[in-house]
This record gives structure tokens, sequence and C-alpha cells, in this order.
């Protein structure tokens, strides 16, 4: 008779093994449907994933529903995207937030058009090699579109995995251990819907707060569940906040126009329309912001508004003093600036901080 080590051994290797059959038979039943996934049965558009692996960067579902359909109906393939410019792309993308996104898109529809004659390489290192696209977005495409077995751990699997295995050890440091374990949940065929399943698990069962368990295929030998401290999973070193930085937006307006430009390509908000601006430092002041104002005919004093606008960076807070100014009609634009009707305004890559700014302004 076995021994009972060998015993548990065996138990645990038949429980690892029925993980990917039980995830699979799950996901048959309970799959969201969502506008960039196919349908069961139905091969996957390699630019529609890739398109919506992009937007749901740092971004969630519901906020990338309507701009994904947007981009789709505008852009229906690789191909009109890398024909676009990218400009279009960032007026399309405003909004959305992390433009670097945006730049890398059109950048890798460019190359895909370019380089692959509009038709996505068909391996993850293929895929690795375009703008853009880092070992994450790589394997999704690769498991997703072309049913390669590879594993891609975005932060529902994450927390699946190391909930499942309770993993000791905290983020990011252990992100090799759990990209390592997701992959024993890969099925030995339909990779794509393996992944798709640990993400719709890590969704609407495995949540980061009160996890169904009950609901849950994988909950007989989840190790966090036996030991009841789901929640805690995974374990999270502790968050730095960057340092406060403060500066000033100017809003002039001649008329119904607004004074903007456009901010260098390379950097934060790359490419992006503002209206014009200090710039964001920790010791920023009053009298140091104001003699960097834009210096225009018939402008003798800045009103300052009432309150500050506050804007949170992935890296620090911002807070930003409003002016407001008056010009002539005739009034020239300082060089690099420009008028745009304020009409206009919703087809301008304005970023969410600039949005704020001259919505405090208008006021």
């Amino acid at each position: 008779m076995p021994s009972l080590a060998a015993r548990k051994k065996q138990t645990a290797a038949e429980s690892s093994a029925s993980r990917p059959a039980l995830l699979l038979d799950w996901y048959d039943r309970h799959r969201r449907r969502l506008p960039w996934r196919a349908a069961a049965g139905e091969r996957a558009d390699p630019y529609r994933v890739w398109l919506s692996e992009i937007m749901l960067q740092q971004t969630g579902v519901k906020t990338v529903g309507p701009y994904f359909e947007k981009f789709l109906a505008r852009w229906p393939d690789v191909g009109a995207l890398g024909r676009a410019s990218q400009d279009d792309v960032l007026r399309m993308w405003a909004g959305l937030g992390y433009y670097s996104r945006a730049r890398n898109l059109h950048a890798c529809a460019v190359a895909v058009l370019r380089d692959h004659g509009g038709v996505f390489p068909g391996s993850e290192e293929g895929l690795r090699q375009l703008p853009g696209i880092g070992p994450y977005t790589a394997r999704a495409i690769a498991a997703i579109a072309f049913d390669i077995q590879t594993m891609p751990v975005d932060g529902n699997i994450e927390r699946v995995v190391s909930r499942l295995y309770a993993v000791e050890e905290p983020l990011p440091q252990a992100k090799p251990r759990i990209q390592e374990l997701a992959a024993t949940l890969l099925g030995a065929s339909r990779a794509g819907d393996s992944a798709q399943a640990l993400m719709d698990l890590g969704s609407s069962i495995c949540t980061p707060k009160k996890p169904a368990c009950a609901l849950c295929p994988l909950n007989e030998d989840c190790a966090a569940r036996l030991r009841g401290d789901q929640e805690s999973f995974p374990r999270k070193a502790p968050k730095k906040s960057g340092t406060l930085r403060r500066g000033a937006a100017f809003i002039v307006t001649r008329g119904d126009e607004l004074l903007v430009r456009t901010r260098a390509e390379k950097g934060l908000l790359g490419g992006m329309t503002e209206v014009p601006g200090s710039d964001w430092l920790a010791g920023q002041d009053d009298k140091a912001a104001l003699k960097q104002a834009p210096e225009l005919k018939g402008i003798t004093r800045w009103h300052r508004k009432v309150g500050v606008v506050t804007h949170v960076f992935t890296h620090f807070p911002l807070e930003l003093v409003i002016y407001t100014a008056d010009v002539a009609a005739r009034t020239r634009p300082p060089a690099g600036m420009r008028w745009v009707p304020v009409a206009t305004l919703a087809d301008e890559a304005l970023p969410n901080v600039m949005r704020k700014a001259i919505a405090h302004g208008l006021d």
C-alpha cells in the first residue's frame, strides 16, 4: 500500500492535471461577451486581440468598450490604422490616458503594414519585435489569436494564481514564479480559451474583495481558500507615492477661441494638445510659474481662478493653478501655439489633465 506521502503526492498531481479541464468547462458555460472576443468555435482576429490588449493596459473593460468600437469603426483593420496619421490616432485616444500606448499603437500598425504586409506575425518571438508589444501582450496575442501554448499573465490571472498556490513572495518579485505556475493551467489545446478563462475567473469570481469562492471551479484545492486568507493575496510591497508637483496653466481666449500648443513628441503626454503652462516642479511657486506665462499683446494682468486642478499620474500627483486672460480679436498666437475654436475642442488630442484645466478656466 502506498505511503501517506505518496498518496498525497498522487492526489496533488491528479488535482493539477484536472485544473485546465475544470477551467475550460467553466469557461464554456460562463464566458463573458466582449466586443473583441471571438464567439465560441470561431477563430480570433489578431487585430482585435491586439487593439483590445493595448487599450486594456491599465484601463478597465467598461472604459475600453466604447473606445474599441470607435477605433474599429474608423479603422477596421491594421492596414487602415497604419495608414492613419498619429495625430488622428491621438485624437481618437484622448481620454483613455497613458498616451504612450497610442503612439506605440500607431507605430506598431505602421510596422505591421510596412514590414509584414498588414498581417501580424504568428509567433510570440515575431510579435515581440513590434513596437509597443512587450512579453505579456505578445503572449496574449499568441495564445488568443494563434492558439500558441503560452500563458499571458494579467492582473486577474496574477490574483487567481497567487491565491490558488498561496504565493507568499510579494509583487513584483513574485512575477516569474506566478508566470511559471500559471503555465500549468494551460490545457493541452485551446490555449487562448485557457488564458481567457483565467481572466474571466479573476474578473467575476476571484475578485480583489469578497471573492465568490463557492462558485469557483478550482475551489477544492485552492491553498488560500483552505487557509481562509484569500483577500491577502497577491502579496504586495508597500506603494511609493511620488512627490507632489505644482504648476500653472494659462487659459487664454480670443472671442470663442482658445490658445493651445502641441507637446513635444517624447516624454510625458508626448504629442498631445495642451494649453500653455509652466514647468511641473516639486518646489514651484506662483511667482516662478507666472514668469513662464505666454507673452501676448494686450495682456496686462492674469486673473487667478479660485482653487486648483488636481491630477494623479503614475509616478506623481499634480496641482495646477489656473490663470485666465482675454485678448483682442486679431491677436496673433506666440510661436509654436495656435488658436482653436472652443466648440471643436472635442476633436483635439487633449489629455484628461488638460480637459480639467480648461473646464476650470472657462467656468
